[in-house]
């Protein structure tokens, strides 16, 4: 069935806090959060902090990385609370606090806190999701806030930009439901409850919650649940039609039930995920539980659209809270049984090679 993992785990790193999020600068660097308001940025050769800002007084839950021209940090947009933080990484301290930030706004009612945070490909609007089940995005030129007509009826957990769609966005929450918008309008373009019955192997005792999503660049739609299944549609993923790509006038990863698979694949939680090609997924379970897909979209087989290629535990990760891989790279965070903040970097040397 799955085959030995090809990861090595190079360095293990420590915080105070627990690990909270992560994303990559350029491929060279780590940007880390953590419960405690703290932002790092490490360098993933010496594996030293470069950069850091304290003090943010909330959990870092989420950061968006973005490049700009003649910086050799990445810039980083930051959500922390009810609040974002604009703050532009090449400062000449070291060290930043809340105040240093660029920007700041206010996205939320002082009750509810941010989820997640996405940039589109433009960088010009960030998408945000909240406890309270609102599902927003910030025009980041006027700085308006626009929130969607509808929301989840509970905790949104996640949000992403549709690849290569500039006006959609798909959240998706404790509700067990996606929600797909065009924000521009702020309506609901398509919609899907995920039950019990869609479940095509394995058995579950604990509710579908969707705590975990990714995006493939080619428009294929990733999930994890608490009750440790994985959902998979590859409805909205771009094809090719007689030599060029076919284009639709909407994402369809919701429409279309015959090209999604629900398949219970864990004990426990899936709290986060990535892909790190068109068709390599990478998933963590809340207790460490790593495991590497295929996603092969070319069989009408369901038994053959989702190969596990190896699962392996963390080493020293008492439960996970963030992940994020590159095409060499997994980096995991969370927190160690002495309730401190840990980091593993596993790398493979070579990326894998897509299917053909």
């Amino acid at each position: 069935m799955n085959g030995s993992c090809p990861y090595v785990v190079v360095k293990t790193l420590n915080t105070p806090a627990p690990v909270s999020s992560f994303d990559f600068g350029h491929a060279g660097h780590l940007f880390a959060g953590s419960d405690d308001g703290t932002l790092r940025v490490y360098d993933l050769s010496s594996f030293k902090v470069l950069k850091a800002v304290r003090g943010l007084k909330n959990e870092v839950s989420s950061i968006a990385c973005f490049k700009r021209s003649g910086s050799e940090f990445r810039d980083a947009w930051v959500a922390c609370g009810n609040q974002i933080f604009l703050f532009k990484m090449d400062m000449s301290s070291m060290i930043a606090t809340a105040e240093d930030a660029i920007l700041s706004l206010r996205l939320t009612e002082d009750d509810d806190v941010l989820n997640e945070i996405a940039l589109d490909p433009t960088k010009k609007h960030l998408a945000f999701s909240t406890d309270s089940g609102v599902v927003g995005v910030v025009d980041l030129t006027s700085l308006l806030v626009a929130k969607m007509k509808e929301q989840h009826t509970s905790v949104c957990a996640c949000v992403k930009f549709v690849p290569d769609r500039p006006r959609e966005i798909v959240s998706a929450g404790y509700d067990e439901t996606f929600l797909h918008f065009d924000f521009r309008e702020g309506s609901i373009l398509s919609q899907q409850k995920i039950s019990f019955s869609q479940n095509t192997e394995g058995v579950s005792l604990s509710p579908p919650f969707i705590l975990s999503t990714a995006f493939s660049s080619t428009g294929i739609l990733a999930a994890g649940t608490a009750d440790g299944s994985l959902w998979i549609g590859l409805g909205g993923q771009k094809v090719l039609s007689k030599s060029k790509l076919k284009r639709y006038r909407k994402w369809n990863g919701l429409s279309d039930g015959e090209k999604q698979i629900f398949i219970k694949v864990v004990d426990g939680p899936i709290v986060a995920m990535s892909f790190s090609s068109p068709d390599i997924l990478t998933t963590s379970t809340l207790l460490g539980s790593i495991a590497q897909w295929r996603i092969n979209c070319e069989t009408s087989d369901r038994d053959k659209n989702i190969k596990e290629l190896w699962r392996k535990k963390g080493i020293a990760l008492e439960k996970v809270n963030a992940l994020v891989t590159n095409d060499t790279k997994i980096v995991i965070g969370g927190f160690s049984k002495d309730g401190k903040g840990i980091i593993e970097i596993w790398d493979r040397g070579a990326p894998i090679e897509a299917s053909i």
